[in-house]
């Protein structure tokens, strides 16, 4: 009878309650808030949350590149501000595709230093990207002068993008859903996927298996930038311009988010489509704080709480 369950019902054994925590935080948190207010269920406050979801989601995405391979990004807002007046900038004088490029270029560009420092020279990357956090930000306030960029003159095709829909969804909102299938892929069916799983879970012992430690850590921070560049582009077309202030605290919203998709921040583990979880949670509990009348500065202290629930859900995840 024993061997008849074990060899006829797999799944059973691989279904773990706990490894759907994520899930089951984010149903729970929609079902409480649709029985406290019906305007949570309305279709556009749904579109609302994927849309607002959508930019966090790509930042996201890329955080986890850097988590699973052991590290993490303290300059992905800073990036984001960066590559989104960069590409109004360019888009004003060179066209639309030129100016994307040169966005995601720019975030590229960043998360490429990061890598290099932390792993050819070593250095903590706590101290790396919060020094390229702040430098970063300092480049934005000088090439712009502080001011929005491209307010006037960016092309029809870009604003539109920021709020038009296809098939009923916007634009904004397949841009993650696309790089989460193709994203995913990579990192569970390649090698290269496996190489920064084991980066993450142990350098030591995956560099004396034949990995290249160090071109996978940096390969992790291009894949960042890149990503929060992309993220900055997107900003710019829901905002109709680039804006030097754009993307402050979206570094620590995208590691909670990571952090509460399952990801440990000692490396080696997360998964991309359950940090896009933790995106929705930290989202829906923004969005029914507000539609609840909650003040503000109770919303800041809420959300501080689950920053710091999530830092202590990892600590004790890694001390089983």
């Amino acid at each position: 009878m024993r061997r008849h369950s074990k060899y006829t019902w797999p799944w059973l054994r691989r279904f773990n309650l706990v490894g759907q925590a994520p899930l089951i935080t984010l149903i729970v948190l929609c079902l409480a808030t649709a029985l406290m207010t019906d305007r949570f269920i309305s279709p556009l406050n749904l579109t609302n949350i994927l849309v607002q979801s959508s930019i966090m989601a790509v930042i996201a995405i890329g955080m986890t590149f850097v988590i699973i391979g052991g590290g993490f990004d303290l300059s992905v807002g800073s990036t984001v501000a960066l590559a989104g007046c960069i590409a109004a900038m360019v888009m004003v004088r060179f066209g639309l595709v030129a100016g994307i490029i040169a966005g995601i270029a720019a975030g590229m560009a960043v998360g490429l230093a990061n890598g290099l420092i932390i792993a050819r020279l070593g250095v903590n990357p706590f101290i790396t990207t919060l020094g390229t956090m702040v430098l970063v930000r300092g480049v934005v306030y000088l090439i712009t002068g502080g001011a929005p960029v491209g307010d006037e003159g960016l092309p029809p095709a870009f604003i539109a993008f920021g709020s038009v829909r296809f098939l009923g969804i916007h634009y904004l909102v397949w841009v993650p859903a696309l790089l989460l299938v193709a994203l995913s892929w990579l990192m569970q069916a390649t090698p290269y996927g496996q190489r920064v799983y084991a980066t993450g879970g142990n350098r030591e012992a995956a560099y004396l298996s034949g990995v290249a430690v160090e071109r996978i850590i940096a390969s992790t921070y291009v894949w960042c930038g890149g990503l929060a560049g992309l993220a900055g582009v997107m900003l710019a077309a829901r905002l109709q311009s680039g804006q030097p202030t754009a993307g402050e605290f979206y570094e620590l919203t995208a590691i909670a988010a990571v952090i509460l998709g399952g990801a440990s921040l000692h490396g080696g583990e997360g998964t991309l489509y359950k940090s896009i979880i933790g995106v929705l949670i930290m989202v829906v509990l923004g969005n029914s704080l507000n539609l609840l009348n909650v003040d503000s500065y109770w919303q800041r202290v809420a959300i501080g709480a689950v920053i710091i629930a999530a830092a202590a859900t990892d600590r004790l995840r890694s001390h089983r």
